[in-house]
């Protein structure tokens, strides 16, 4: 189960949602030193992300993001603090793509076992 889980319902259409994600993507590999790798679908893509004591991915749909992240021992102790910086880099962008985010739903971190 992941420690952060976001989803984000927009209007975008695939094209557009592909331009927001790889947006993203290029900011995390800048900012958070991490190694993004893009899988395009026909209705769907993936950005998988990792570096060391985060992996993740973030599935990019017609209408609707959802970003799944494992956060290793040392850095889950700042899960919050993380988990509010990757809303509001991806709130960032679908706004400044012109259509901010339709629902906002709730993050939620996984219960630790």
């Amino acid at each position: 189960m992941p420690d952060i889980r976001i989803h984000r319902d927009h209007q975008l259409g695939l094209a557009k949602a592909r331009k927001v994600a790889w947006q993203w993507a290029e900011e995390v590999e800048k900012r958070f030193d991490m190694e993004c790798t893009v899988l395009e679908g026909e209705t769907s893509d993936t950005v998988e992300f990792t570096r060391p004591g985060v992996s993740g991915q973030l599935i990019v749909a017609a209408d609707h993001f959802e970003l799944e992240a494992k956060l290793g021992f040392l850095l889950g102790a700042f899960s919050k603090t993380i988990e509010r910086e990757i809303e509001g880099n991806l709130d960032a962008l679908l706004a400044a793509s012109g259509k901010a985010p339709a629902k906002k739903a709730a993050a939620k971190k996984s219960a630790k076992k």
